[in-house]
């Protein structure tokens, strides 16, 4: 796709290249088998000036838009699909704190995430509610001149790990409802916060993906991204198409490298009582032409919604929704295929086809789920509302 980029991303896309063949791929396994976050990925990234992603130039950063977060996190997810992911949430957070940040917010964090040396992060899932990210019951009270927070995040990308957590709860004395809830920022050290039970899921083992207990947690009220009860501008106008690009790229790229180890398995497998070849079978041709039409399917998808977004067009929203949407069905259909066409030695322990499998199953249940997203897209189709 490097023909749709201009030269500045191709640069950039050609530096998480290298990356992802030196760091990525060769710890891949390792980051699998022991369910491992890969500080490895960040140090890599770090080093190659890439955590700035999403802040502005004038803070140090590359301030770049969407299409630069697919290039980056496709390459990645082909290498390592949890170490993609985990640098996504980093890049989505970072895009949240930059988009409404006040000095002190640029100072404290826009500014070391820039210099490669803070990693941020979402914190937004509840069991309560499920795939309605948006609709937190985690509770918030002013108390002289300051917050208190209490309530459990789950399913937290690099939980434990990261620098900060940019949180969403409840608008302070009140309950949730239309919209009206908070994001704010929390430090990794600020006391009341309790990790739950180390992650070791079925894939995206890497993910350091935990429950945060928050009790009675303090945060200045400079904390507080925006303005109380004004958050739902958060979710449409910048978590939901930034986080849906960085889930679309992940598996896009996760989709992508199962096609190209699909196909380079299938032209070097060869009978040795026939002289012929994989390649030679006609079922075989027709199963790997439909991957490839659907992976492709797919990247185009990504990557014009990802520049619609960029450029401010009135239909990016559902394009992206349409991206998620898509990545999620490619990357559990092709890794499914690929399975079947590489045959007994894609079922050999810890395979990277059976990795991509187990990792691919988590696309339609990342929030907003493929169903979810669906049934808004439907309602966008038909003039309804979203919500």
């Amino acid at each position: 796709m490097d023909e749709l980029l201009p030269p500045n991303l191709i640069k950039l896309r050609h530096v998480a290249k290298d990356i992802t063949d030196q760091v990525l791929a060769p710890e891949a396994q390792k980051v699998d088998e022991n369910a491992q976050w890969p500080s490895h990925a960040f140090e890599a990234l770090a080093q190659a000036d890439l955590m700035g992603l999403h802040v502005p130039k004038r803070l140090g950063g590359h301030e770049q838009g969407l299409l630069a977060l697919a290039a980056i996190i496709e390459t990645l997810a082909q290498g390592c699909s949890s170490s993609a992911l985990c640098y996504a949430m980093h890049c989505v957070g970072s895009a949240v704190i930059a988009s409404k940040a006040t000095r002190y917010q640029q100072d404290k964090y826009l500014v070391p995430i820039a210099d490669n040396r803070h990693i941020t992060t979402l914190a937004l899932s509840e069991a309560g509610t499920g795939a309605h990210f948006y609709l937190p019951q985690t509770q918030l009270s002013r108390v002289d001149g300051h917050f208190d927070i209490h309530g459990t995040k789950q399913f937290v990308t690099n939980g434990g790990h990261a620098d900060s957590y940019v949180i969403s709860t409840q608008v302070s004395g009140q309950t949730s409802g239309g919209g009206d809830f908070n994001c704010l920022m929390v430090d990794h050290d600020t006391p009341g916060i309790r990790w739950l039970p180390d992650w070791r899921g079925f894939g995206m083992r890497g993910n350091s993906s935990r429950g945060m207990q928050l009790d009675q947690v303090q945060v200045p009220t400079n904390n507080l991204l925006g303005e109380e009860g004004d958050q739902i501008w958060y979710v449409f106008e910048v978590i939901t198409p930034y986080f849906l690009t960085a889930m679309a790229a992940t598996y896009t790229g996760l989709a992508l490298a199962s096609l190209n180890q699909t196909i380079d398995q299938i032209s070097h497998r060869t009978y040795s009582h026939a002289g012929n070849g994989l390649a030679d079978q006609d079922v075989i041709q027709y199963r790997v032409a439909q991957m490839k039409i659907a992976v492709d399917r797919c990247r185009a998808l990504l990557y014009r919604a990802a520049y619609l977004v960029d450029q401010g067009h009135p239909e990016a929203l559902t394009q992206i929704m349409m991206a998620k949407a898509e990545s999620a069905d490619t990357a559990v259909y092709v890794t499914n295929e690929a399975m079947s066409c590489c045959g007994g030695r894609a079922y050999q322990d810890n395979d990277a086809q059976a990795r991509r499998l187990r990792d691919a199953r988590a696309a339609h249940v990342m929030s907003p789920t493929t169903d979810l997203l669906k049934l808004w897209i439907g309602r966008q189709a038909l003039g309804m509302p979203l919500l």
